[in-house]
């Protein structure tokens, strides 16, 4: 079987409804979101506030992944950041809500799309950052060989109880 061509582009509002299929397809296996099914709308999840930019990966003519870019708060999350990239909070931008259908997985999607954002967030002149939740997993492995380092820990408002705190990631 011939797996169809994957092309990067900006998200639309067309594409939340194969969105919300693709992060629904892939949480049991994930865990992410933590708190599923969630307390509010999926596309809410999907969309952010302080988003500056997004992109999905298309194959066979939907939407199979997905990646944004958000700024980064001045509270204590963004200090600790600052304090590990050496950079002012104004410089560094938050790779978020990161995703792959669990058809499109293994295919090196994932890894194109934290690429892409990282490499805007560059462009722009600031520096990538990011959280992560999964402590030994697959995407904690992915951030680590793509060269993201570990700066910090913290604890979020949307983890559970009985999670370890979220590692803070930078790349240099």
């Amino acid at each position: 079987m011939t797996r169809p061509t994957v092309a990067l582009r900006t998200r639309t509002d067309a594409d939340l409804p194969d969105l919300v299929a693709a992060l629904a397809a892939q949480q049991p296996a994930s865990g992410y979101p933590h708190r599923w099914p969630l307390p509010f709308p999926t596309e809410e999840f999907v969309v952010r506030d302080g988003e500056e930019a997004a992109w999905v990966a298309e194959a066979g003519g939907r939407a199979v992944g997905h990646v944004s870019v958000t700024a980064v708060a001045d509270d204590e999350h963004g200090a600790l950041w600052s304090a590990g990239a050496g950079r002012p909070v104004a410089e560094l931008a938050c790779v978020s809500v990161l995703f792959v259908h669990p058809d499109a997985q293994g295919q090196g999607v994932g890894g194109r799309l934290l690429d892409h954002a990282a490499d805007w967030i560059r462009g722009t002149g600031r520096t990538p950052v990011l959280d992560v939740d999964d402590r030994d997993g697959v995407a904690h492995a992915v951030y680590l060989r793509r060269g993201w380092r570990i700066v910090g820990e913290a604890r979020f408002h949307w983890q559970r109880a009985d999670a370890p705190p979220a590692r803070l990631m930078v790349l240099p």
